[in-house]
C-alpha cells in the first residue's frame, strides 16, 4: 500500500495521527460493522511531503508560529499567503498518483465522492476543530478531487484555524492534515444525532435532527430540522418537533450542491419514520458502546432507504462540563432537551 493513501477498512482511531480524526473514526465504524460508505484517506504522510517541497523555497510553519493570534489584519494577511500557495504549489508526482489510483478503485474513476479535512487535532476530547477546516460534496472526477484535496490542506491556514491554534498553544511541528475521500449518499434524509442531550446533557436519551436531502444544510445551520427525544433505552418517543422546511441541498448536475424548495408533505410532514427513528437509535447506543461515551453522529437514509452512518466524534460539551460539575441527571420535561438550535459550522 502506498502511504500516501490508507482504505478505511485498514485503520482506526489509533490511527489519528496519520489519518486525522475524521478518517480515524470512519475506519473504527467500518471495522465495528457500522453501515459507512466506503472510503480512503490522503494520509498526513501525503501532506508531509507536499509541505516539505514547498517550504524548501519559503517557510510555512514558522510562519504560523510566529503569527500574533490578536493581530487580524497580520492573520488574515497570512492565510490569503498560505493559501494561495497551498493551491498553487504542484503535488509531489507519487502523489498526486496515488490519490488518483485509490480514486478510480473506490468510483471507478467518475463516481461522485465527498471530500472531508480530517486534522489530525480534530474531534479529540479536549480540543474540538469540527468546523475549521472545509469539506467539499459532490466532487465527480478525478482531477476535481485531487484539487479539492489541496483545498482541504490550505484550509489548515484559514483565519479561524490558525488563531485557534496560536490561542491553544499548539506546535505547529504536530500539526498535519490528512482528508477523507468517501463515496457520497444520495440522500433522501440526512441529519445528526446526538447520544446524550445536547441543551441538559442527559444520557438517558437520544436527540436526533434531520431534513430532506443532505446533510449540509442541517450541520451548517441552514434550515431548521425536525427534531425527536427518544429514551435511550425504551425507545419511547417524548418529543417530536417537525418544522416548516422550507429548502434542502441536492446535488447539482454539474458537481457541488443547489438549494431546491421543498414541497408538501417534504416541507411540512415528519423526514423520518417511526421505523427509522428505532433504527437510528439502534445504531447509536451501538456506536456509544463501542466508544465507551457520547457520541455526536451524522447519519443519512438514502432514496432506497438505506441507513448510512457518515461520521461519529466524541460529543464535547457536555463531556467538559462534567469535569467540573456532577452529571445532568434525567429531565422531567422531555421538552428542555430541544429548546435549543445546536449545528452550526463545517463538520
Amino acid at each position: 500500500m502506498n502511504s500516501a493513501v490508507a482504505w478505511f477498512k485498514d485503520v482506526g482511531i489509533a490511527d489519528r495521527p496519520t489519518v486525522g480524526g475524521k478518517g480515524g473514526s470512519l475506519g473504527e465504524l467500518t471495522q465495528a460493522g457500522i453501515p459507512v460508505p466506503p472510503g480512503f484517506v490522503v494520509t498526513t504522510s501525503a501532506f508531509e511531503s507536499f509541505l516539505e517541497a514547498i517550504e524548501k523555497h519559503e517557510p510555512v510553519r514558522a510562519k504560523v508560529e510566529a503569527l500574533d493570534p490578536s493581530d487580524m489584519g497580520a492573520a488574515t494577511k497570512l492565510s490569503e499567503e498560505l493559501r494561495r500557495r497551498v493551491e498553487d504549489e504542484r503535488m509531489p508526482a507519487d502523489v498526486e498518483h496515488a490519490i488518483l489510483d485509490a480514486h478510480e478503485q473506490l468510483s471507478g474513476g467518475h463516481g461522485p465522492v465527498a471530500v472531508r479535512s480530517s486534522a489530525t487535532t480534530e474531534d479529540a476530547e479536549d480540543a474540538s476543530f469540527a468546523g475549521l477546516q472545509d469539506t467539499f460534496l459532490w466532487v465527480l472526477s478525478g482531477p476535481d478531487m485531487v484539487q479539492k484535496v489541496r483545498e482541504c490542506w490550505g484550509s489548515l491556514y484559514s483565519v479561524e484555524s490558525m488563531t485557534y491554534r496560536r490561542k491553544q498553544g499548539l506546535p505547529e511541528e504536530g500539526v498535519a492534515m490528512a482528508v477523507v475521500v468517501q463515496a457520497m449518499v444520495d440522500a433522501r434524509c440526512a441529519g445528526v444525532m446526538f447520544t446524550r442531550s445536547p441543551t441538559s446533557g442527559d444520557k438517558s436519551v437520544i436527540t436526533i435532527e434531520g431534513a430532506p436531502g443532505l446533510g449540509s444544510a442541517v450541520v451548517s445551520g441552514e434550515v431548521t430540522p425536525d427534531r425527536w427525544v427518544m429514551g435511550k433505552i425504551t425507545g419511547e418517543i417524548s418529543v417530536r418537533d417537525i418544522s416548516d422546511k422550507l429548502a434542502k441541498q441536492v446535488p447539482a448536475d454539474h458537481g457541488g450542491v443547489v438549494e431546491v424548495a421543498n414541497e408538501g408533505d417534504e416541507r411540512t410532514g415528519p423526514c423520518l419514520s417511526d421505523d427509522e427513528l428505532q433504527q437510528l437509535r439502534e445504531v447509536g447506543r451501538k456506536i456509544e458502546r463501542h466508544y465507551g461515551k457520547p457520541q455526536d453522529i451524522e447519519w443519512a437514509f438514502d432514496k432506497e432507504g438505506k441507513l448510512m452512518l457518515l461520521q461519529s466524534r466524541p460529543e464535547t460539551v457536555w463531556a467538559m462540563k462534567d469535569a467540573s460539575k456532577p452529571v445532568a441527571a434525567p429531565q422531567a420535561n422531555p421538552l428542555s432537551h430541544v429548546m435549543g438550535i445546536f449545528g452550526g459550522g463545517k463538520r
